[in-house]
């Protein structure tokens, strides 16, 4: 990606450095989660998700997790840390196309903040761990993310370049774009009243959604800006894939159980982000009404 003479955000947190610590587990109310329901939702929110204390506050029948302690202070990256400056330049693109976007439709953007972080950190949604990739929470409109987790996109999902890290803060977003326009909390409402199996397939519908929206991302700010380079799409479509539930249930547990799908298979994520990229329209990225995902 061309990201050189981009603008950074001034929405960045540099939260690393102020590790949190911590015993053995998350603490939920007056007390804490086992093991194995904090296994069971990292698996299920691992990569591109909605905050992974969604799913632990459905298992254990709560609310959303209370924070326990106050974030530390906000600090801007140092000036010599590319890494950093690399995602705020992102998180200024998706600033700029998501403002952009809003307006044309008589709204107003409300800019998100992004959060680095190593290890754990406070939430308005719980705890946040690294453990459990990057995640939006809506309770304080941040987007979470310790930047090792790209060290894991391209060794373990096998997912470089920066197009594809690019993809994993726009997947995030799309994710705030939810929130911001009401169907984060529909489809939560929703999934109260709903069984295990249809709760399920309402999260599918949502991670595609927000799979188009960050192909929506893509499509707009190489349009306003070109920065994308051959080769970057292919980058975020083999993201895409590498982390469809069908794939990471055959690595880790050698059978594909298409009734627990929260994200959606390889092919659905790779569709949907194409879909968002070749429009550039947001209206095409309605996944609930999709009959055929």
């Amino acid at each position: 990606m061309r990201m050189d003479n981009q603008r950074e955000s001034d929405n960045l947190e540099d939260r690393r450095g102020s590790g949190m610590g911590g015993g053995g587990g998350l603490r939920l109310g007056g007390g804490r989660m086992g093991l194995g329901t904090v296994a069971i939702a990292l698996v299920a929110s691992y990569f591109l998700g909605v905050n992974p204390m969604t799913v632990i506050s459905m298992l254990s029948g709560d609310g959303m997790p209370a924070m326990e302690q106050s974030a530390p202070e906000a600090r801007r990256p140092p000036a010599d840390d590319q890494m950093a400056q690399f995602v705020s330049k992102v998180l200024a693109s998706t600033e700029d196309t998501w403002n952009e976007v809003f307006r044309a439709n008589g709204r107003q953007y409300q800019e998100p903040k992004l959060v680095l972080f190593t290890g754990a950190t406070p939430t308005a949604c719980g705890t946040g761990q690294s453990a459990m990739g990057p995640f939006y929470c809506p309770g304080d409109q941040k987007v979470y993310i310790d930047l090792a987790f790209y060290r894991d996109l391209k060794e373990r999902f096998k997912a470089p370049g920066e197009f594809a890290q690019a993809y994993v803060i726009a997947h995030e977003v799309g994710h705030h774009v939810q929130n911001l326009l009401g169907i984060a909390d529909k489809v939560h409402q929703a999934q109260q009243r709903a069984s295990k199996a249809d709760g399920n397939a309402m999260s599918v519908r949502m991670e595609l959604q927000a799979d188009c929206l960050a192909g929506v991302w893509g499509k707009r700010t190489d349009t306003m800006k070109g920065v994308l380079e051959p080769g970057d799409l292919e980058a975020a479509l083999t993201a895409a894939s590498a982390i469809g539930d069908d794939r990471l249930q055959q690595q880790s547990q050698g059978r594909i159980v298409p009734e627990s799908f929260t994200h959606g298979s390889s092919a659905q994520r790779v569709k949907w982000f194409r879909i968002g990229f070749e429009s550039g329209d947001m209206n095409q990225c309605n996944t609930f009404k999709a009959a055929q995902l």
